[in-house]
């Protein structure tokens, strides 16, 4: 069913189709708002196996946030978790279903280069920040949607 949405572009509703994922890889990538100092973090889970985008989520480098993406992952069903050896991951996931170490989670930390090549607000180095913590969030995740997703923005 198709609704107008300003002047003339139309928007469609999107039909989420959920898939079994077994093992997932979860990690989060730095980046600031302002000033170094107010350090902002995307957190993201991947399918192991097809590399696919599963969720995402904003905020600190704190347990809440990363319970904030487990919550969106449990329709998924996943058995397994590839990430770094960070304690909010050691806390708050089973040992059986915890794999830490960098061996796999080779696609994840690829997909993190390609989004520091392709946003320029996620770069080291850069003179393109965010202001505010809305359009951080609001651009990155724009991009994702788009890119990762194939919504249109």
């Amino acid at each position: 069913m198709n609704r107008p949405l300003l002047a003339g572009v139309a928007t469609s509703q999107v039909e989420v189709v959920l898939q079994r994922v077994d093992e997932a890889e979860v990690d989060e990538m730095w980046s600031f708002v302002g000033k170094k100092q107010e350090p902002r973090w995307l957190w993201h889970a991947l399918d192991h196996h097809t590399g696919q985008v599963l969720a995402y989520v904003f905020g600190r480098r704190k347990d809440a946030v990363f319970l904030q993406l487990k919550a969106l992952l449990t329709p998924f069903g996943i058995t397994r978790y590839y990430t770094d050896s960070w304690g909010a991951y050691e806390r708050n996931l089973a040992p059986e279903v915890h794999g830490p170490g960098k061996c796999n989670t080779q696609q994840i930390e690829r997909k993190h280069l390609t989004l520091r090549t392709r946003i320029k607000r996620l770069v080291r180095k850069t003179i393109c920040f965010s202001k505010s913590i809305a359009m951080h969030d609001i651009v990155i995740g724009l991009f994702i949607n788009r890119y990762e997703f194939g919504l249109s923005v």
